[in-house]
């Protein structure tokens, strides 16, 4: 059955609509209806229709923290809108950002506009409106310290809604966006961006790898280029192979937990976390169970980084989740740490 597209001023409306490009595990899926949205103000009435308020609702940005086991039988809604509105130039700056727009190209212009505090966050795939639903975080830094506050229609209260940054309810790879699925489109973010800052050297062989650039007295951009390296080096490129980047959240166990680990592998890869707790390296937990480079059909953990879940072609979402139990069983039986996934599955 072709998928029917049909332009309602605003957004428009794709029947029976394919997902495979619209995700970057190259699953092959489909919706019963995707709206791309391109005018905000248009949400209220998109979501009056019957035929969608009665459907489950599904909002998807660049689909580069998704997995779907299977057909969607909803609404899939796309924010396709777009706009970087500079409020307030001065030593910190307020921009306004709709939530169509991709993230990397954000970052990449607030670099170009001489500001500090995301180029740690250069590369990640993804669009400016799903940053910060899981709070996205990468060598050192987190989104959640950028941000002002965040735009959304409250589909509960039907209204447009501002919350805060303490009313984001930020956390690792965590937000009240996740906490309340179904509520919230975000719409729009506000940064706070400073135009100095400490650069945030010491994680993640950044320092090391600013030497081999031959910098010893970095910007923001090299820090940015550094990044790019070692992003580049490390995990695979979801336009050469699918991907969803890391797949799992790095645990966070008791110290007690920890150290049991620690006592049969003192090479265990870990990071204090709050009071009583330590954060274990997935990769590494992974790894050492002897999952990287685990291929099954075109299934796969990366050989690059064992964090990372793989299409080598043609695999379905079911045999894509399967291996990603398959792992969770298999770290769990070796060290007695139960992993869980940091994309958002579908239908599982």
């Amino acid at each position: 059955m072709r998928a029917e597209v049909t332009d309602m001023g605003g957004y428009t409306l794709t029947e029976n609509a394919p997902l495979g490009a619209r995700n970057t595990l190259r699953v092959q899926a489909r919706a019963a209806l995707l709206a791309d949205i391109h005018d905000a103000t248009k949400l209220p009435e998109l979501l009056d229709f019957p035929a969608i308020g009665k459907r489950p609702l599904l909002v998807l940005g660049e689909g580069s923290n998704m997995l779907f086991t299977g057909d969607f039988d909803g609404t899939v809604l796309a924010m396709a809108t777009r706009g970087v509105q500079l409020e307030h130039d001065g030593d910190h700056a307020r921009i306004a950002v709709a939530a169509g727009e991709r993230w990397d190209d954000f970052v990449r212009w607030t670099l170009g506009q001489g500001l500090a505090g995301l180029e740690n966050l250069i590369l990640i795939p993804g669009t400016v409106g799903a940053a910060p639903i899981q709070n996205i975080g990468a060598y050192g830094a987190e989104v959640a310290e950028f941000i002002e506050s965040i735009e959304a229609w409250d589909i509960r209260e039907r209204r447009v809604a501002v919350l805060s940054k303490h009313d984001c309810a930020f956390a690792y790879r965590d937000s009240i966006f996740k906490r309340e699925p179904g509520r919230y489109i975000v719409t729009a973010v506000r940064f706070i961006l400073p135009r100095q800052r400490a650069l945030r050297l010491d994680y993640a062989g950044i320092g090391e790898e600013l030497a081999r650039m031959g910098i010893d007295k970095p910007a923001p951009f090299h820090v940015a280029e550094a990044v790019v390296h070692l992003r580049s080096r490390k995990l695979p490129d979801p336009a050469v192979i699918g991907n969803a980047g890391s797949f799992f959240k790095n645990p966070i166990v008791e110290d007690a937990v920890a150290e049991r680990i620690r006592t049969a592998h003192p090479e265990l890869a870990s990071w204090p976390a709050q009071p009583g707790k330590t954060k274990l390296s997935a990769a590494w937990l992974i790894e050492t169970a002897g999952f990287k480079g685990l291929r099954e059909g075109d299934a796969g953990i990366s050989h690059r980084h064992a964090l990372i879940l793989v299409n080598h072609g043609k695999a379905s979402g079911t045999q894509l989740w399967a291996l990603a139990q398959k792992v969770v069983d298999g770290v769990r039986e070796r060290f007695g740490v139960t992993l869980e996934p940091e994309p958002v599955v579908v239908g599982a």
